[in-house]
């Protein structure tokens, strides 16, 4: 019995601290913030999940929780990705609304 024990706990050896993903998701944090998710609702509350997310995953990586750490880091990798593609989206309706007051303007001037 003790002979079937030991090579499960030994297939179970942590995996390495998940660092290329702390610093991928702290990129994707950093572009979010360029663009002005904070100032975006939506954007906003997913910029802090993944703040959240890496502020966990770092305690995970503490206890040497590494697989619960690279899971956390992924989600909030997604969340950061999803903060920077709603502020963009929010930034381009502004643009957009920006472009058609002044085709409005300009209609207005020809008639």
């Amino acid at each position: 019995m003790l002979a079937l024990f030991v090579p499960l706990a030994a297939g179970c050896a942590s995996l390495p601290a998940p660092t290329e993903q702390m610093a991928s998701t702290e990129a994707a944090v950093r572009g979010a913030r360029e663009v002005g998710a904070e100032r975006v609702p939506q954007a906003s509350l997913e910029l802090r999940l993944a703040e959240e997310g890496i502020a966990k995953a770092k305690a995970a990586m503490a206890e040497d929780d590494n697989e619960t750490a690279d899971r956390l880091l992924k989600r909030a990798q997604s969340d950061a990705e999803l903060a920077l593609s709603l502020a963009r989206e929010s930034k381009a309706r502004t643009d957009a609304a920006q472009v058609m007051g002044q085709v409005s303007q300009l209609r207005n001037q020809m008639k």
